[in-house]
């Protein structure tokens, strides 16, 4: 009884600590973004103050003005923090993770500075209006880099097992294994499963431990704390049942959270509406890509052959220099609608490469599928370096340029690959294969194949130009953290 005692009471001081923790997110976003509106308000009136002495007014005018501003300015800027304050964005739901938290900081900012125009317009207030253009202009960006860096922030201390919520899922086996393998996947989302609660006639969970039955949910969120419940599939008998529990949670500060049988689908497809009382998930189709996005590729392709083509004739120079071999090697590889086309690269193995292959393959027990070694005994001294930086990728942009890749896009893949395709990885062939893309930027050679597949599939199916650009952004600090490069 004392052992049980002392644990409860050790678990209560824990939940105590953690929520104080999480409380501290909303704050350290509301001290980012008054830094960011002080230093837009700081660098407007400077703006301001040197558009005043090319003015031609007298020196009483523009000290009035000067006068003016002074008492306007912390009022706007006040007035800035609580429409955010009203439109929601500090509600602890919208730090971590989707688009909503940048959306409220800019439909807040755009709602401020049409309170304080038509403000001053009615009340006949001199507010400069190189002061309120500057502002606006500088604070809108700052705030986004802000609530981007407290993200980023938020993110890391997750992954480290800091600012975690607590969560219990209710649903059949199969339904709270999938979700839990989400949630253990992405830890930068910040839940950690405690438990499941199954039907009494379910056999069991392999991946999360069993608290109880969907019946004692009450009784197991008082017992862990929980922050969350996840509602899988399975968990529920009618919306009778949803709505009770949803009663019984009140007041014990709770969420619930309802998880459909849908996966790997990205938020700007998903589209929630209310019909007669029943919300209704509506998904879009998935998009194709678009004239624009070879448009992009083409012109992409031109700039960078551009501005790295000295990189890349020191590269041509050195992998010659070496042993006298050819400056690039033509792999065939598989791309749009199954078509085979050659796949540049400067050579970063020996010329004699493929013939030791079979030894590799023999030594490693390989079984299928691409094969990578980190310390291949194939690659030269150039090629390690090539390879780290990517750089031996480069010659690439030709083949992108040609129409047989995309700058981003799924990794091109061997026609032995292709061969061992399922039904659905042939989805993969629906688009042009990238230099770069998700597998890129998520870890390149250290990722499993299961998990590789798994992103070109979510990239097919959820392409955008917007996340064509995000994708490229992130390929600049992969490769120079060399993250998986061999």
């Amino acid at each position: 009884m004392a052992v049980t005692l002392i644990a409860e009471h050790r678990s209560t001081l824990v939940a105590g600590v953690r929520s104080r923790a999480l409380r501290h997110v909303p704050r350290a976003a509301f001290a980012v973004d008054l830094v960011a509106v002080t230093l837009a308000g700081l660098l407007a009136l400077v703006g301001r103050h040197r558009l005043d002495l090319f003015e031609r007014t007298g020196s009483s005018e523009v000290y009035a003005a000067a006068e003016a501003l002074g008492a306007a300015a912390p009022l706007m800027l006040a007035a800035w923090l609580v429409c955010i304050t009203l439109a929601g964005g500090y509600r602890p739901w919208v730090f971590g993770a989707g688009t909503e938290e940048y959306k409220i900081v800019v439909n807040a900012s755009l709602a401020a500075a049409g309170v304080v125009g038509v403000g001053c317009y009615l009340l006949k207030f001199p507010l400069s209006r190189g002061f309120f253009l500057l502002a606006f202009l500088v604070g809108v960006p700052a705030l986004v880099l802000g609530r981007f860096t407290v993200r980023r922030g938020l993110h890391a201390l997750r992954r480290r097992g800091r600012l975690l919520n607590r969560v219990v899922i209710a649903g059949s086996a199969t339904h709270v294994e999938d979700v839990a393998r989400v949630l253990r996947r992405e830890s930068w989302l910040g839940y950690r499963v405690v438990g499941a609660l199954l039907p009494a006639e379910s056999r069991g969970s392999a991946q999360v431990p069993v608290l109880g039955t969907p019946e004692q949910l009450l009784d197991v969120v008082a017992g862990t704390h929980a922050d969350i419940v996840f509602l899988a599939g399975g968990a529920l008998d009618s919306s009778a049942q949803m709505r009770r529990i949803a009663w019984d949670l009140e007041g014990h500060d709770v969420q619930v959270v309802v998880a459909p049988s849908v996966s790997d689908v990205a938020d700007d497809r998903i589209r929630v509406r209310g019909a007669g009382g029943l919300p209704l998930m509506h998904i879009d189709q998935p998009r194709t890509a678009a004239a624009g996005k070879r448009v992009f590729d083409v012109a992409g392709s031109l700039l960078l052959l551009t501005l790295l083509s000295p990189l890349m004739l020191v590269a041509a120079v050195w992998v010659r220099r070496h042993d006298g071999g050819p400056v690039l090697f033509r792999q065939t590889r598989t791309g749009l609608d199954g078509r085979t086309f050659p796949c540049l690269k400067f050579r970063s193995m020996v010329v004699d490469a493929e013939e030791r292959l079979a030894t590799l393959h023999a030594a490693t027990g390989y079984d299928g599928g691409l094969f990578k070694l980190a310390d291949d005994p194939r690659v030269t001294p150039p090629g390690r370096w090539l390879r780290r930086y990517s750089i031996d990728e480069l010659p690439q942009l030709v083949n992108v340029l040609r129409g047989e890749m995309s700058l981003v896009g799924p990794r091109p893949p061997l026609p032995s690959e292709v061969a061992a395709y399922s039904d659905d990885n042939h989805r993969r062939l629906r688009v042009r294969p990238g230099l770069t893309g998700l597998w890129q930027v998520s870890g390149r050679s250290d990722l499993p194949t299961a998990e590789a597949m798994r992103l070109d599939l979510y990239y097919v199916d959820n392409w955008s130009m917007l996340r064509d650009l995000t994708i490229l952004g992130r390929t600049a600090g992969a490769v120079v953290r060399s993250r998986g490069a061999y």
